[in-house]
């Protein structure tokens, strides 16, 4: 599986699920759908569990957690996160072709 696959499969899935929906792909990593792209970020080191940081998915994170990856499709968790869809709700709507 490429890193675009894995990508690719998880925006289907995500794009289907109701606003502040994020895949829990491990116990300190989340992914959400923000309308038009996959967003991955990292949760609060503080042990809230409250989602903390955005990161880009670039080569190095792809192999580093690939096996996780690969085992979260095998049995994908979703949850709900209040904070996500309040930014959601807060982010200017996306214009087609900007």
């Amino acid at each position: 599986m490429t890193r675009h696959d894995f990508v690719h499969q998880l925006a289907m899935m995500l794009r289907d699920l109701p606003q502040g929906t994020v895949a829990d792909l491990s116990d300190c990593m989340v992914a959400y759908w923000n309308g038009y792209s996959v967003v991955f970020a990292f949760l609060c080191e503080r042990g809230t569990g409250a989602v903390d940081e955005e990161f880009d998915m670039d080569d190095y994170v792809w192999e580093d957690w690939r096996p996780a990856f690969e085992s979260w499709l095998a049995e994908p968790i979703f949850t709900s996160r209040p904070e996500v869809k309040q930014w959601l709700m807060d982010a200017p709507p996306h214009e087609a072709g900007v």
